[in-house]
């Protein structure tokens, strides 16, 4: 399988014991809506780096990516190696318009989705942890792994917002 961008999960988090993990995962919930706290919706729609989503682009797309992962979490959970299809992330920001959506709605499900979902984990025992889906990408994905992906996924688009934060303020 051709490597994935998720394959990099940085060391520290790959080192950290599952239920560390969850509580990471639930905390990045209010972080969203805090790295576009006070931003007006200029702020949100600017391109300033050129070909790039803009800050409500990127919290459309995480809010979709995370409710994907939500769903697929669920799957390893209640089936027995479920087959995962593929999404095109530019047909969602296209056709699902997030270059007009309500960024504090994406939020608020963001957060609540998270909240849910680490409800969910934390009831779970340990060996559920080891159950595994079926990534067309990336092949065998244990639900482990998949938390910490998305633990990832966040931190590494909050990098994004916050740098076009900076350059929108200036």
């Amino acid at each position: 399988m051709a490597k994935h961008f998720y394959d990099e999960i940085p060391k520290p988090l790959r080192d950290l014991p599952i239920p560390a993990v969850i509580d990471r995962f639930e905390a990045g919930g209010a972080e969203l809506a805090e790295a576009i706290r006070g931003l007006t919706d200029a702020q949100l729609d600017a391109h300033p780096v050129p070909g790039t989503w803009s800050i409500r682009e990127i919290v459309c797309h995480l809010m979709d990516t995370d409710l994907i992962a939500a769903y697929r979490m669920k799957r390893i959970i209640a089936e027995d190696r479920p087959q995962w299809d593929l999404y095109d992330e530019s047909a969602f920001a296209a056709n699902l318009d997030y270059a007009h959506r309500d960024v504090h709605a994406a939020c608020d499900v963001f957060r609540l989705n998270r909240k849910t979902v680490a409800g969910l984990l934390r009831a779970l025992p340990e060996a559920a942890f080891t159950r595994v889906a079926e990534h067309a990408e990336v092949g065998e994905m244990p639900l482990d792994n998949f938390v910490r992906l998305y633990t990832h996924h966040l931190q590494h688009h909050l990098a994004f917002v916050r740098r076009k934060r900076e350059m929108v303020l200036q």
